[in-house]
């Protein structure tokens, strides 16, 4: 099988799951086989739990058809790990990833959309994905930056009032049954059609379909294993502070970045407003005390991390070994040899600076 490079990228789109049908590959093959799939699968999923993205930390291990046969297999994790907030985090990450994707295919330049190495989509694809071609028209933004008009019942099916004020219909400038919406409001809009996808039909009874036993019994291992690593997120230490002087260098370093006016990559982004929403703070306090991080983004970034729709707890900030893979590791200290994760760290700092107020 050689699969459309597009498709190991956006693995949920319809041709994408029509291709690996027309393939006739067993899953339940795959598995008893060792084929790297299952491996990309499992880290698949590990990555949404613990890091909100499915992104692959060795992205060079693997080659299309992991990519694209991962999906299928990822799907039958969560569901045989069978826990709401899996589900739920799982969805988000492959929504997450999908526009992180996105965002960097439309910003690509015209030497880069020449090259045949990597496969990029456009708006239209996600629109005629979504049967919203017809429901979102492109008009003159008021600054000269792309604007859309959204058709309402479109826009009504989409939007989340726990967006914020601003996705209320009533706050829209309703005319002639569409709704106005920025570039990066329709991204919002898409992913949370990519998002709702992906979590239809989760969880599903992997038991029930043939050779379904079998198939829980061969991952029996890896949902274990995965099961311990959600119990190990959700064990992280609380802190009831918030003292900057306290954050680990790696997040100093991210906000005077974006206090600089500099433009966070996306992953950075989530990393910083991950690390504070998990401390307590929304948006509207985020933006307060760091307004540099208030990119446009923060509310749905927030919204998404704080897992408002009751899914369990808030996403952490991702793991030290996730920031050292995207580079935002920097500045280590002494006490950074020591921990494994960014609030491990700042929960040991602030109950030292305790310690010695006392």
């Amino acid at each position: 099988m050689r699969p459309d490079p597009l498709y190991a990228r956006y693995p949920f789109l319809g041709a994408a799951r029509a291709a690996v049908q027309e393939a006739d590959i067993s899953p339940p093959r795959l598995v008893t086989e060792g084929d790297p799939a299952v491996d990309r699968a499992r880290e698949r999923v590990e990555r949404a739990l613990m890091s909100g993205t499915v992104a692959s930390e060795t992205p060079e291990r693997w080659s299309d058809r992991d990519e694209l046969l991962s999906y299928p297999i990822a799907r039958i994790l969560v569901s045989l790990v069978d826990v709401r907030a899996a589900v739920e985090k799982y969805a988000d990450a492959e929504a997450t990833t999908a526009f992180e994707r996105l965002r960097t295919d439309l910003s690509a330049d015209d030497e880069e959309l020449r090259s045949v190495s990597t496969p990029r989509a456009d708006l239209s694809t996600f629109l005629d994905e979504f049967d919203l071609d017809d429901a979102v028209r492109r008009v003159d933004g008021d600054r000269g930056d792309d604007a859309f008009r959204v058709d309402v019942t479109a826009y009504l099916r989409l939007a989340d009032p726990d967006w914020g004020a601003d996705w209320r219909l009533v706050n829209r400038d309703l005319a002639d049954g569409a709704v106005p919406v920025e570039s990066d409001e329709l991204h919002h809009l898409l992913r949370e059609a990519v998002r709702r996808r992906v979590a239809a039909g989760l969880p599903f009874e992997v038991r029930e379909s043939a050779g379904g036993d079998a198939l829980a019994a061969a991952l029996d291992d890896d949902v274990t294993a995965l099961r311990d690593r959600l119990a190990e997120r959700d064990r992280l230490p609380s802190v009831d502070t918030v003292d900057s002087e306290q954050f680990p260098p790696c997040m100093r370093a991210l906000l005077d970045e974006a206090a600089a006016a500099a433009d966070l990559p996306p992953h950075s982004a989530f990393a910083v407003t991950a690390f504070l929403v998990s401390l307590g703070l929304d948006a509207e306090a985020i933006a307060e005390r760091w307004p540099g991080l208030d990119d446009g983004d923060l509310t749905y970034r927030a919204t998404v991390l704080a897992d408002e729709r009751g899914a369990g707890s808030q996403y952490p900030a991702p793991s030290c070994t996730t920031m050292r893979t995207f580079g935002d590791c920097v500045n280590p200290d002494a006490r950074c040899e020591t921990i494994d994760h960014p609030r491990r760290y700042y929960a040991a700092a602030v109950a030292d600076a305790e310690d010695g107020a006392d």
